[in-house]
């Protein structure tokens, strides 16, 4: 029997060609006939794999959780929980720059997909394991994706043009150096995300003290 020309359309094949797809040209971009033309093959048969557009973006997305490291939430790492979490964090925001335009369906949450609950339940399960209580560590998990999505879905550098006459000192006399932005966009990105990760850790090992000396207290008491 002779081989088939082009290779078996398979779920791995259609998130590759959407994710290739998004990355090029964004989100609107994504379109089953669009896809059918990409893999060379019939709109219909696609719907084999997935009911929907939404199906093929959520698998897309995931394709993306998937490249976040992990690692250092194993048990076995050693990592102390802020340096895992700083080094989680770099890992995913990494993964978020190399696909921008995915990030708002990341945004939402994981839902059912399975690489984004395994990320879920390894940062929750790595909180709770370094001592802090489940509600905390449901916390910390939130304000951790609200951070790094929201570096993603945008540069502060090039929210600013590169004109050095379109900033007035007139009317802005604190922007004298703002049409420079651009030109260094991944220098104060970059920066920008690093202070504020920083910061927030510096903010959640003094919380974390503060629950070290309660459950202390606690346990004296009893």
């Amino acid at each position: 029997m002779a081989r088939p020309r082009k290779p078996l359309l398979s779920r791995e094949r259609i998130v590759t060609a959407a994710l290739a797809l998004v990355d090029a040209e964004g989100l609107d971009a994504v379109s089953t006939r669009r896809l059918a033309a990409e893999l060379g093959v019939s709109g219909p048969s696609l719907y084999n794999h997935f009911r929907n557009k939404d199906e093929i973006l959520d698998a897309v997305a995931d394709s993306v959780s998937a490249q976040i490291d992990l690692s250092m939430f194993d048990e076995a790492d050693g990592r102390d929980w802020r340096t895992a979490l700083h080094d989680w964090a770099v890992s995913y925001r990494a993964a978020l720059a190399d696909h921008p335009h995915i990030v708002p369906v990341l945004a939402r949450g994981p839902g059912r997909r399975p690489a984004g609950l395994r990320v879920a339940d390894a940062v929750f399960g790595a909180m709770v394991r370094a001592g802090w209580p489940p509600a905390h560590a449901t916390h910390i998990g939130a304000l951790m994706r609200y951070f790094i999505t929201g570096s993603a879905l945008g540069s502060f550098a090039r929210g600013f043009v590169d004109d050095e006459t379109a900033y007035d000192p007139a009317d802005y006399p604190h922007l004298g150096q703002a049409h420079l932005l651009a030109e260094h966009q991944k220098q104060v990105d970059e920066g920008a995300f690093e202070t504020g990760l920083r910061a927030l850790l510096d903010g959640l090992a003094v919380r974390y003290e503060s629950v070290s000396r309660g459950h202390a207290s606690a346990a004296a008491e009893q």
